[in-house]
């Protein structure tokens, strides 16, 4: 992957509105991408991230390309820590 630069102004777009689903999000414009792409993993829905992207200047990112950026070692911003699994998993364990 080229260097990119997390600094760059960045626009994200709901997935296209298909039927009467709607994207759960509007079009939102980011003064950094890398807010951008925070944005994006810890605050979007998964339903909602599907079929959205990310343009900065002229590449544009989908789902799998803005996870790519989120977790590069070049990514800037902190990271929420990852959720424990859900505690039903938990509880099909401590019953056995």
């Amino acid at each position: 992957m080229r260097p990119f630069n997390f600094n760059t102004a960045a626009e994200l777009f709901p997935a296209a509105i298909r039927k009467k689903k709607r994207a759960g999000f509007a079009y939102r414009r980011f003064g950094t991408a890398a807010e951008a792409v925070r944005f994006a993993i810890e605050e979007l829905p998964a339903d909602s991230l599907n079929g959205a992207y990310l343009q900065v200047e002229e590449a544009r990112f989908d789902q799998s390309g803005i996870r790519t950026l989120y977790e590069s070692e070049a990514f800037p911003l902190p990271r929420r820590p990852r959720k424990p699994e859900p505690a039903a998993a938990n509880s099909n364990q401590d019953a056995a």
